[in-house]
C-alpha cells in the first residue's frame, strides 16, 4: 500500500531489544500505583499472606494483587476474568506485575478474602490527600445513591410482592385446567400434543407454587419482611421515579467542598437517608482531620435527633427541613409563622397573641411541648387562615434550639444546596458512568463495601493525578 505510514513487519528482529520500562512514560499512573502500594505496610493493614508459608507451593504477594486491583478499577475493569485476560496482553499491567498474570480465581478471592484491608488502604489514600494539605476548606457535602445489586427483582420478596405472585401462579394454573379440560374433549394427535405441553406446564406452575409456600415462613422470619434470594442483603429501594425501585444498595459519600475528593464513603442496605447524617458527617470530619467541619446536606437527611448528634462531634450541619404539614398546601399559617421568644417560653402567633406553655409528653423517645391559648383562638379574626380545629396548638421539641441554630445558618449561606449539588453529584455520576449500566460484581454486603472501596480509591486516585501530577503524587507517597 503505497502513500501510507507502513508498520514494521512481525518477522523482523530488533537490533537492541527494548526494555519493558521503556513502553510506561514516566507520567502514567502505573509508576504512581506501584509507588502508593509499595508504601503501604500491608501487614499492619490487616492482609492476608505477607508473610510466606515455609512450605508449599510460592503465592503471589499481596501487593501485587492490590496493584492489579486498583489498576483495573482505575481503567474501568472490575471483573476478575478481564483482569486476568488484561494481566496477559496489557504492556502497562506487565510492567505493574513483572509479567505475572495471576488466574482469575485467585484475583477474585484476594478481593473476598482481604474486604477491611482493601477499605482500609482507601483510607490511607485519603489520608495521603490530607497531608498534601488539600482538604483547607473544612465544608463536605454528603449525599447517598441506589447501586444494583446482583438481584434481579423478581428473585426480592415482600408478603405483598409473595401474595401478588402466588395469585398471578394460581390463576395461570386454572386459565391452563381449563385449556386441558378443552383438549381433552378433542380427538387425534395435534390434540394429544396440546395435552401433554398444557400438562407440563401446569406440572411446571405447581412446582413454583410449592417453592413459592416454601418462601412464606422464611420471609415471616425476616426482620425488616424483605427476602433476597440472589443476594440475600440485597433490599428493594424506592428511586425518584414514581413507581420505580431497584433492589440494591444505599451508597453513602462525603466529599470535601474545594477539591471534591470522597473523604469517607460507607454501604448500607437502608433504603433512606435519614439516619446516615451523624455517622458520615463523623467519619468525613475525622478523615478530613478538623476541629470543625460544615456538612451540606438535603433534606432527605433531616432528623432531629441526628442534627443534635452532629452538634456533639462538632459538625455544623445545613440540612433543610422538609414542609410535611399540609397547611401551608391548604393556605393556611405554618409553624415556621409563629416565633418563639426563648426568654418568656412562649410562641406569638401572627395575630400578635402569645401561645403558653401548657403540656409536655413524651412520644417516640422524645420529649414534646405543647403551646396555645384557647381564650385567643376564640376571637381571633384570623382562625379561619390558622387552624379549622377550636384552637391552634404549636408543639416544640426540647432540643428545637438546635434546629432553629441550623435554619439560621441556612438562611446566612442562600447558596448552600447549589454548593451540595456542584460538589457532591458530580462523584456519583462519574462512578456511575465507570460502572456501566450494570450492578455490583460481588454479592453480601461486606463484599460490596469492599467494592465500592476499591471504586472510591481509584476515584481519588485518578482525581489527585488531575489535581497534582503523577510526578509529584509519587513524591508525596515517598516523603
Amino acid at each position: 500500500m503505497k502513500r501510507f505510514v507502513e508498520g514494521e513487519d512481525r518477522r523482523q528482529g530488533v537490533l537492541l531489544p527494548a526494555f519493558l520500562d521503556d513502553w510506561v512514560s514516566e507520567e502514567n499512573p502505573v509508576r504512581a500505583i506501584e509507588a502508593f502500594v509499595d508504601a503501604l505496610d500491608l501487614g499492619g493493614l490487616g492482609f492476608e499472606g505477607v508473610a510466606p508459608a515455609a512450605t508449599g507451593r510460592p503465592g503471589y504477594h499481596p501487593g501485587l494483587l492490590l496493584k492489579l486491583y486498583v489498576y483495573g478499577y482505575l481503567n474501568q475493569v472490575a471483573s476478575s476474568r478481564r483482569l486476568e485476560r488484561e494481566a496477559g496482553r496489557n504492556v502497562e499491567l506487565m510492567w505493574l506485575t513483572g509479567r505475572l498474570a495471576p488466574d482469575f480465581k485467585t484475583i477474585a478471592d484476594f478481593r473476598k478474602d482481604n474486604g477491611p484491608a482493601i477499605r482500609a488502604a482507601c483510607r490511607r489514600f485519603v489520608e495521603l490527600c490530607r497531608r498534601v494539605g488539600l482538604f483547607t476548606l473544612q465544608v463536605a457535602a454528603i449525599d447517598g445513591s441506589k447501586f444494583k445489586a446482583v438481584n434481579a427483582r423478581d428473585k426480592n420478596f415482600t408478603p405483598a410482592k409473595l401474595k401478588a405472585r402466588m395469585e398471578q401462579v394460581e390463576a395461570s394454573i386454572a386459565r391452563y385446567l381449563a385449556a386441558l379440560e378443552t383438549a381433552d374433549r378433542q380427538e387425534g394427535e395435534l390434540a394429544q400434543a396440546k395435552t401433554e405441553r398444557l400438562s407440563e406446564k401446569i406440572a411446571k406452575l405447581r412446582a413454583q407454587m410449592a417453592d413459592l409456600e416454601a418462601l412464606a415462613p422464611v420471609l415471616e422470619s425476616e426482620a425488616d419482611g424483605q427476602l433476597s434470594l440472589s443476594d440475600p442483603d440485597a433490599r428493594s429501594m424506592a428511586t425518584r421515579g414514581r413507581g420505580s425501585g431497584i433492589v440494591g444498595y444505599n451508597v453513602q459519600i462525603a466529599v470535601e467542598a474545594e477539591h471534591h475528593l470522597i473523604v469517607a464513603h460507607d454501604v448500607t442496605n437502608i433504603g433512606h437517608d435519614r439516619s446516615q447524617l451523624c455517622a458520615m458527617a463523623g467519619a468525613a470530619k475525622d478523615a478530613m482531620g478538623t476541629d470543625r467541619l460544615e456538612v451540606l446536606a438535603d433534606r432527605g437527611y433531616f432528623d432531629g435527633e441526628e442534627v443534635l448528634a452532629c452538634e456533639a462531634l462538632g459538625v455544623a450541619p445545613h440540612v433543610p427541613k422538609p414542609l410535611t404539614s399540609g397547611a401551608k398546601a391548604d393556605g393556611r399559617f405554618g409553624k415556621q409563622d409563629f416565633v418563639y421568644e426563648p426568654d418568656k417560653d412562649v410562641y406569638r402567633c401572627p395575630a400578635g397573641a402569645r401561645l403558653v406553655r401548657h403540656m409536655t409528653s413524651v412520644e417516640k423517645g422524645q420529649t414534646l411541648h405543647r403551646y396555645w391559648n384557647r381564650a385567643a383562638c376564640q376571637t381571633c379574626p384570623f382562625k379561619p387562615q390558622c387552624t379549622p380545629s377550636p384552637m391552634r396548638r404549636v408543639t416544640r421539641w426540647e432540643h428545637e434550639a438546635v434546629l432553629e441554630a441550623m435554619q439560621e445558618r441556612l438562611d446566612r449561606k442562600p447558596d448552600a444546596m447549589r454548593i451540595r449539588r456542584a460538589t457532591v453529584e458530580h462523584p456519583f455520576g462519574t462512578l456511575k458512568a465507570w460502572m456501566g449500566a450494570t450492578h455490583f460484581k460481588t454479592r453480601r454486603l461486606p463484599n460490596v463495601r469492599t467494592e465500592m472501596s476499591l471504586q472510591v480509591l481509584a476515584y481519588n486516585f485518578r482525581r489527585m493525578i488531575q489535581l497534582i501530577g503523577v510526578a509529584p503524587l509519587i513524591a508525596a507517597v515517598q516523603a
